[in-house]
């Protein structure tokens, strides 16, 4: 294949420009070739000059389209607003066809749908390039039913971009269709002499805290942490809700996992009550952190993605970059990641509200991320000479400080969360035995208890839940006789059977330590049956146990279980009086009330 690219300048270069992509389709009996026209201007009258000179010139031709952030020309930065690129197939084998689709949000299964249907009765396909129109609009529904396309067909793309300063969305057009803010364009490219390859590149690290996302519909985020996510933004990042929002928080996407695999998602506005439109859908009560670019990370997976596509032999590159990347690298130092692609195949693209990619039969929206396509007419040469070229210069000192800061906030966030998780052991845990305190125990006794209310007010049965309590027999004399710290060792030595016995028989129990000598345990789904059996071995164990000066020792044990309604303070006092009698009844035993 050929690949034949310019800038749009004036009426005559165009003419000259395709006059000469004519000269070479005639010369070389070129029946397939694609044109793509990326501008930068929505609703540009250049736009219908040139696809009517294109149509007019070489007849043959199709051609794809969109509105862009910026373009790739030659892996730089175009620097005009229109780049027209021409992909001439130089092997007869190779077919293309162009389908556009008109694809409001409720259309979107049946657009997929039609397109498998298309594809059946098409199988010298084996790309489907995608130019849509996304606008704010979720795109789940395209992407899952897209990932029952064959799966030996590469799948990618890009999402049209808007010019929110002047209020305008992002548009496709195409040889099959006329331009529109709410359609989807289809690229098929196949034939028995025709290869491709994708991959993506992201590089943006996650940074500071873990933040959950406790609210969303869509693309809407509502809340974090049980507050507008616009306070995350401001807080952490100082980010004001003012006509520059987009602009600013383009570089500061959340991070999180999806199906197996790292996402990206950027803010694209706020709303008055302090959620976010996404650039995609976002999921609800899953971790997220801000994200921050590192260059590094990203020029090391750059070079990686470049010498294992090298193995490809490439003939022509298509970029879709995210617009976040452009904000990052800023326009001087734009190249040091698309460029490089250059020094193999001629390289062309344009910067996306989204990218698309299906990897390993899953179709993800990306953000803020390089989806890369590579093409190929023919087999392997033997002596392939071209060589991917990522200079060192390129990792500079600037890159260096960027890289160690991040690491740093990094690494001070997991001090920080060590610290804090500590604190929060701290609060809840008792400090000799290391079981829960006094007020964690109860606190998770008064939640159980409303769990099962709440299950039984709703017609559901509830789960049964269980106490024990217990109490290590005559204590004070261990005290008074062989000393305190002969009696932290008994209390330790039970709170060790405690934590191993309701692992094995009880895992989801909790266990705490009441005061004193005296000790809770919480069962979960567990009848007073099952709880009676449970401190029996308790019991029989603690009678084991051996300590350095001091003999055996025994305890008594207290079982209830909670009957539907009752409050927490009736299941207590009753398992305390279970307690008691075995008390009175001779001590070493379990009464269950």
């Amino acid at each position: 294949m050929k690949q034949l690219q310019f800038e749009y300048v004036n009426m005559d270069g165009l003419k000259r420009d395709l006059s000469r992509i004519a000269k070479f389709c005639r010369a070389n009996m070129i029946s397939s070739c694609v044109f793509r026209i990326f501008a930068e201007t929505a609703k540009d009258d250049r736009i219908t000059i040139i696809t009517d000179m294109i149509r007019a010139t070489i007849p043959q031709a199709v051609y794809i389209g969109c509105t862009t952030n910026g373009n790739i020309y030659n892996g730089d930065l175009a620097t005009g607003d229109i780049i027209v690129s021409c992909t001439a197939f130089e092997y007869a084998s190779t077919e293309v066809e162009v389908l556009q689709y008109d694809m409001p949000k409720e259309k979107q299964t049946a657009v997929v749908k039609d397109l498998k249907e298309k594809l059946k009765s098409r199988p010298w396909v084996k790309a489907v390039e995608i130019l849509v129109a996304i606008n704010s609009v979720s795109f789940t529904d395209f992407c899952v039913e897209i990932e029952t396309v064959d799966p030996e067909i590469c799948v990618y793309g890009g999402g049209a971009f808007g010019n929110d300063d002047a209020h305008q969305e992002g548009a496709v057009f195409s040889s099959e269709g006329d331009y529109t803010t709410h359609g989807v364009v289809f690229l098929l490219i196949g034939g028995d002499d025709f290869h491709c390859k994708t991959m993506h590149i992201t590089g943006w690290k996650p940074l500071g805290r873990v933040l959950k996302i406790t609210k969303a519909e869509g693309s809407i985020l509502s809340e974090i942490n049980y507050e507008p996510t616009y306070n995350t933004f401001n807080r952490y990042l100082n980010i004001p809700n003012d006509e520059n929002f987009f602009t600013n928080t383009l570089e500061f996407p959340l991070f999180f996992q999806h199906r197996g695999m790292d996402i990206l998602r950027a803010p694209i506005a706020c709303l008055e009550d302090g959620s976010l439109i996404m650039s995609s859908d976002v999921e609800e009560n899953v971790n997220a952190r801000l994200a921050y670019g590192d260059p590094w990370t990203i020029l090391n997976s750059v070079r990686e993605s470049g010498l294992e596509i090298q193995k490809f032999q490439p003939q022509y590159f298509v970029l879709f970059s995210c617009a976040a990347r452009r904000s990052f690298w800023g326009d001087a130092d734009l190249d040091k990641e698309s460029l490089p692609f250059q020094s193999i195949a001629p390289t062309t693209g344009f910067f996306t509200t989204g990218e698309f990619l299906r990897t390993d039969d899953i179709m993800n929206l990306h953000n803020v991320t390089l989806v890369v396509c590579a093409m190929r007419e023919g087999e392997l040469e033997d002596h392939y000479t071209e060589s991917f070229e990522m200079t060192e210069d390129i990792f500079d000192g600037k890159m260096s400080m960027i890289s160690r800061l991040a690491t740093f906030i990094d690494v001070s966030t997991e001090e920080l969360y060590d610290a804090y998780h500590q604190m929060e052991q701290l609060a809840i845990l008792d400090g000799m035995t290391k079981l829960y305190n006094r007020m964690e125990i109860q606190r998770r006794m008064n939640e159980a208890m409303d769990q099962i209310k709440s299950k039984g007010a709703n017609g559901r049965t509830p789960a049964n839940i269980s106490l024990i309590m217990m109490d290590i027999d005559d204590f004070k004399k261990v005290n008074d006789t062989y000393g305190h710290t002969e009696g932290d060792t008994v209390l330790i030595s039970l709170a060790k059977d405690i934590k191993e016995i309701i692992k094995d028989l009880a895992p989801n129990a909790s266990a705490g330590r009441w005061g004193g000598e005296e000790f809770m345990i919480l069962l979960p789904e567990c009848d007073e049956h099952r709880a009676k059996e449970i401190a029996e071995e308790l019991r029989q164990q603690f009678t084991k146990n051996t300590y350095s000066t001091a003999p055996s020792q025994t305890i008594s044990l207290g079982v209830t279980e909670a009957v539907l309604g009752e409050d927490c303070d009736i299941v207590r006092i009753r398992v305390d009086d279970a307690l008691y009698d075995a008390k009175h009844a001779g001590k070493n035993q379990v009464v269950v009330r």
